[in-house]
């Protein structure tokens, strides 16, 4: 049995554009201020849902502690996709803002993504740089992940250049008419629905402002806790990308290699511990693209250099002794 509270706004006649959705597991050190930040936003027209999904830490009673401010629901733990098309369900708003429990928003961050609505009314997906917040302790650092160009969502996508759940303003409808969320989607959860998105036609609009915040502190999250399965999930997503350009004659060269480069930067930490899928992802960039040659931080002028000279495996093993010695 779920319990519930609803808050006033939920009585008013006329819907509110927006709705901010906050799932909640075990994050009795965040989430007060996800809500806060949530219920501080500049922009008026707005509701704020939190489903705890099963916590067993204090969480709901921080939930539970906000009163009629928010709407809540909780519970059993069905993971964080299942939670958040929970909240779709309870969302009003023609607009979602989704916030993880242990991230939190800058004041303005929805006025400013609806006056890009305003100004591209048929956006569907407005999104913009994150601003990471690196914890250690009490300890903390800001930098801001910008987005480069060119700002063509399909090479934004491969390169995993776009943001994280919260960062983006998302249409309701156009969430709805991709399917919702993966509810079993392990890890890479938003990347997997941006692609379905994509290859929906749906609008992809840039904001240049940073404005969500996105915390990293601990390796146990689910974009860190099992990094196989998260190479796994990030490469089928490569994959099913390159088959629909290709299938629907949008497989430009700057798309193909964006998509090989990824696979390329995914190579090099997989070497890390399994050499062979390394190598086997190696042959089907050369496979797809004869000519591929790596960039950017990944492969710097001394490794693109052996790369070119004796392959990837030798690169690797000059760049270990490289390593190693720097070590010393």
């Amino acid at each position: 049995v779920l319990n519930s509270q609803t808050s006033h706004n939920s009585l008013r006649k006329v819907h509110p554009t927006v709705s901010i959705l906050i799932p909640c597991y075990n994050a009795e050190q965040w989430i007060a201020q996800a809500i806060s930040s949530a219920l501080a936003q500049t922009f008026p027209n707005k509701e704020v849902i939190v489903v705890d999904d099963g916590s067993t830490d204090a969480s709901l009673s921080i939930i539970k502690g906000f009163g009629g401010t928010i709407r809540w629901e909780s519970g059993p733990n069905k993971g964080g996709n299942a939670a958040r098309n929970r909240l779709l369900a309870l969302s009003t708003g023609r607009w979602l803002q989704y916030l993880d429990a242990d991230d939190y928003l800058l004041p303005q961050k929805i006025e400013e993504h609806i006056g890009v609505v305003r100004r591209e009314p048929e956006a569907d997906v407005i999104y913009s740089p994150s601003v990471i917040e690196y914890r250690d302790g009490t300890d903390s650092s800001h930098e801001i992940r910008k987005i480069p160009t060119p700002k063509d969502p399909f090479v934004l996508l491969a390169l995993w250049h776009l943001p994280q759940t919260g960062s983006p303003l998302w249409r309701k409808r156009a969430i709805v008419d991709v399917g919702c969320w993966k509810d079993d989607q392990p890890c890479c959860q938003e990347h997997e629905l941006y692609l379905r998105l994509l290859k929906a036609n749906k609008r992809f609009v840039y904001c240049s402002h940073a404005s969500s915040i996105y915390r990293q502190w601990s390796e146990e999250t689910v974009c860190k806790r099992d990094m196989p399965e998260v190479f796994r999930q990030r490469l089928a997503v490569e994959d099913s990308l390159e088959a629909y350009l290709k299938k629907t004659d949008q497989l430009t060269p700057v798309r193909q290699q964006a998509i090989n480069q990824a696979r390329f930067e995914c190579a090099r930490l997989i070497w890390l511990f399994d050499p062979v899928w390394a190598k086997r992802l190696i042959s089907r960039i050369h496979c797809s693209q004869r000519k591929f040659v790596p960039t950017g931080a990944s492969a710097p002028a001394l490794y693109r250099f052996a790369y070119h000279l004796a392959g990837f495996s030798r690169a690797e093993n000059i760049a270990y002794v490289k390593r190693s010695l720097m070590g010393r």
